[in-house]
C-alpha cells in the first residue's frame, strides 16, 4: 500500500510551528497526525491503541505550553508517539523500537522534548514534583505537567506523590488519561460548561476571597468547604483529588480540543497544584482498535485495512503459553494453588486461567509490591500463590522479596516471564538483572530453563518447594521441543550434560543453551546444560573442572553478580583452580533492537561464543 499525504502534519517539526496554526486547523491536524500513526505503528509495530487515543490531549499540551521550557512528563510511554512525532521524529518513525531508531519510550538523550526517561509506570508525578519543585526554587516561571493513565494510578507510588505534591506550594498539573468507559460515563455539555467553570479565574478568585472572609469564623469556613466539597462531589469525582490539596477539574473529553485547549490555557494560570481529569477512548479513529484495544495494544506489522490476524495457529508455543497451560493445569491438581499478577494478565499468558478459576485469580493492579505481600500473606495461611510477573518489574518489589519472601521463607513461586533480552522494547524492559538480584538472596531457589519441556518441569519443581523459588524465561518462542504435557518436577540442583567434548566445558544457563551447543558442534566442547543457578550443582561443576582446561559460563543476564559469578564462587570454595571465562550481558545498559541482533552485537551467539573461547585458549 502507497503511504499516505499528510500536508498539514508535514510542515509541522516542531511544537513551535504547532503554535503558530490557528484554532480550527488543529483538528485537520489530529486527523492527519491519527492517520500518520495508524500508518506509521502497522508498518513497524509497536502501541497502538494507546497512542491513538491521546491525539488531541498531545496537540492541545504542546499547543498550550511552551514546550521545552514547559515540561511535559508522561507516564509509562505507551501514550507518547504523536508527542514524539510532533517533536522532530517524525522522520524517524519508520525505524521505532528498531536497532538505531526511535525508542518506543521517552528518552533524555533522544531529545530535550523527553524531560523524563520511563518505561516502568506510576512514575510521572514524583518526577513531575521534583521538576516543579526546582523550578520554584531557582524562582523559574515554567509549568510541569505529568500525564498518567487511569491504569498507573493504580499504584503506590502515584499516590505517594499525589500525597506529597498537595502539600508543596507548586504549580504543577496532574493529567490524569482516564481510557477505561467502564469508570466513567461519556461527557458532555454539562461536563465541559464544569470544566471551564472549575478552572476559570472567576470562580478561584471567588472561592479565595470567600474563604478569606469566613475564616474570621473557622466554623463557617468548615462548614462552606464541606458543602463545597460535597456539592462537587456530587457532580464530579473529584473529591478524592482536592482531599490530597489539589484543585480538580473535569472529566472533560479528550477528544475535543474545543474544551482542552480553553480548559488548559486557564490551568497554566492558576497557581498551586492542579488535577485535570481527562477521558480518552484507546483506539480512537480505528474501528478495529476501539472494538478490541487490548488486541490492539501492543501490536507487530499488520494490514490497517485487514486488521490483525487473530488465528496463528501451528508454530512454536511461546514461553508464556507455556507457562499458562502448567498454571491451569497444576491448579487442577491442587486447589491451594494461587495466581497472581500485576496488571500484566495477558502478557503473562493468565486469561484462561482467569476465565476457569476465577475464584483464584487475582490482578492488583499496577502495585508490585502488594502483589508479593499479598502472596506473602497467602502462602502464611497455607495457599500455594504463584506470583506471575515480569522479570524488569520484580525488581519494583526487591524489598518484599527479601523482607516478606525469602526472609520468612515462604512458599511463594515466581514465573518470571521476558527474562534476558527482550528487544523493541529496550533497556528498561530487558530482563537484563534478575539473576544477579536472586542469586544473593537466601531460602530461594533460581531456575533457568533451556526449552519449552524444561520451563514446565522447573514450574512444578518449584511448586513442590518448602519455601520462595523463581522460574525465568525468555520472551517469545520456545525451541519447538515435543511437548511432555506431564506435571513431573526436575531433581533439585541437578544439571546435565548434552554434548561431550574436549578440553573446553560450555556451562550454558537457560537460553544460551542452543547457541552454546551449535558453538560446542564447531569447536567439539562439553555442552552442559546447568539449569540451576541456586542450587549450584557443585558436583557437575567439580567433574567439569577435573577434566577440562577451560571452564566458559553463559547467561543471558549481566556479567556481574549472575550465575558466572555463582560458578567462580562455587570453583573457589571447592578450591579448584581451573580458567574460567564469564559470557553475558555487558555492565551498560543494552538498547533497543532485535534480539538476535543485539544478541550477535553482544558476542552471546554461537559466532560470539566461538570467538571468545578461541581467545581465551590463544
Amino acid at each position: 500500500m502507497p503511504k499516505q499525504v499528510f500536508p498539514l502534519l508535514e510542515t509541522i517539526n516542531y511544537p513551535s510551528d504547532l503554535r503558530q496554526l490557528d484554532r480550527e486547523s488543529l483538528s485537520q491536524l489530529a486527523a492527519e497526525l491519527r492517520g500518520f500513526l495508524l500508518e506509521s505503528v502497522s508498518r513497524t509495530g509497536g502501541h497502538l491503541s494507546s497512542n491513538l487515543g491521546t491525539v488531541e490531549l498531545t496537540i492541545a499540551l504542546h499547543y498550550v505550553f511552551d514546550t521545552p521550557y514547559d515540561r511535559l512528563v508522561w507516564d509509562v510511554g505507551h501514550q507518547t508517539y504523536a508527542h514524539k512525532i510532533l517533536t522532530g521524529r517524525r522522520e524517524g518513525m519508520d525505524k521505532l523500537r528498531m536497532h538505531g531508531g526511535v525508542s518506543g519510550f521517552p528518552k533524555r538523550s533522544e531529545s530535550l522534548y523527553d524531560t523524563f526517561g520511563v518505561g516502568h509506570s506510576s512514575t510521572s508525578i514524583g518526577a513531575a514534583l521534583g521538576m516543579a519543585v526546582a523550578a520554584r526554587n531557582r524562582g523559574e516561571s515554567r509549568r510541569v505537567a505529568a500525564i498518567i493513565g487511569d491504569g498507573a494510578m493504580t499504584a503506590g507510588m502515584a499516590f505517594e506523590a499525589l500525597n506529597n505534591a498537595g502539600v508543596l506550594d507548586t504549580n504543577l498539573l496532574v493529567v490524569l488519561n482516564d481510557n477505561d468507559m467502564s469508570i466513567s460515563p461519556p461527557v458532555g455539555a454539562l461536563n465541559k460548561y464544569l470544566a471551564r467553570l472549575l478552572s476559570g479565574r472567576t470562580f478561584n478568585a471567588a472561592r479565595k476571597a470567600g474563604e478569606k472572609v469566613l475564616s474570621v469564623s473557622p466554623t463557617l469556613l468548615e462548614l462552606a468547604k464541606r458543602a463545597e466539597e460535597h456539592m462537587k462531589g456530587m457532580l464530579t469525582p473529584g473529591t478524592l483529588f482536592e482531599e490530597f490539596g489539589f484543585n480538580y477539574i473535569g472529566p472533560i473529553d479528550g477528544h475535543d480540543l474545543d474544551s482542552l485547549i480553553p480548559t488548559l490555557r486557564n490551568i497554566r494560570d492558576l497557581r498551586g497544584p492542579q488535577f485535570l481529569h481527562v477521558i480518552t477512548r484507546k483506539g480512537q479513529g480505528y474501528k478495529l482498535a476501539e472494538a478490541d484495544p487490548v488486541l490492539y495494544h501492543g501490536v507487530s506489522k499488520f494490514q490497517p485495512e485487514a486488521g490483525i490476524a487473530t488465528d496463528k495457529g501451528g508454530g512454536k508455543l511461546t514461553y508464556t503459553q507455556i507457562f499458562g497451560d502448567w498454571l491451569c493445569d497444576m491448579a487442577a491438581a491442587d486447589t491451594r494453588l494461587i495466581g497472581i499478577t500485576p496488571a500484566m494478565r495477558e502478557g503473562s499468558g493468565l486469561v484462561r486461567f482467569a476465565q476457569e478459576y476465577p475464584q483464584r485469580y487475582f490482578d492488583v493492579g499496577i502495585a508490585e509490591q502488594h502483589a508479593v505481600t499479598f502472596a506473602a500473606g497467602m502462602a502464611c495461611e497455607g495457599m500455594k500463590p504463584v506470583v506471575a510477573i515480569y522479570s524488569t518489574f520484580l525488581q519494583r518489589a526487591y524489598d518484599q522479596l527479601i523482607h516478606d519472601v525469602c526472609l520468612q521463607n515462604l512458599p511463594v513461586v515466581f514465573a518470571l516471564d521476558r527474562a534476558g533480552l527482550v528487544g523493541a522494547d529496550g533497556a528498561t524492559h530487558h530482563g537484563s538483572f534478575d539473576l544477579s538480584y536472586l542469586a544473593c538472596l537466601p531460602n530461594l531457589v533460581v531456575m533457568c530453563p533451556a526449552d519449552e519441556n524444561e520451563c514446565r518441569r522447573m514450574l512444578t519443581t518449584a511448586y513442590q518447594q518448602d519455601g520462595p523459588a523463581a522460574v525465568r524465561y525468555p520472551r517469545g518462542s520456545g525451541t519447538g521441543v515435543k511437548l511432555e504435557k506431564s506435571l513431573e518436577s526436575l531433581p533439585l540442583g541437578k544439571g546435565e550434560v548434552r554434548r561431550q567434548g574436549k578440553r573446553v566445558a560450555l556451562l550454558a544457563f537457560g537460553s544460551l543453551l542452543t547457541p552454546a551447543l551449535a558453538a560446542g558442534e564447531e569447536l567439539d566442547a562439553t555442552v552442559a546444560n546447568m539449569r540451576f543457578v541456586k542450587p549450584l550443582d557443585r558436583e557437575l561443576l567439580a567433574k567439569l573442572a577435573g577434566e577440562h582446561e577451560l571452564l566458559v559460563t553463559l547467561e543471558e543476564n549481566s556479567i556481574i553478580g549472575g550465575a558466572g559469578s555463582e560458578v567462580a564462587r562455587a570453583l573457589e570454595e571447592m578450591k579448584l583452580t581451573v580458567p574460567l571465562t564469564r559470557l553475558g550481558l555487558p555492565d551498560r545498559f543494552v538498547d533497543h533492537g532485535d534480539t538476535a541482533l543485539l544478541l550477535s552485537e553482544l558476542g552471546l551467539d554461537a559466532a560470539g561464543i566461538k570467538a571468545s573461547v578461541n581467545k581465551a585458549l590463544a
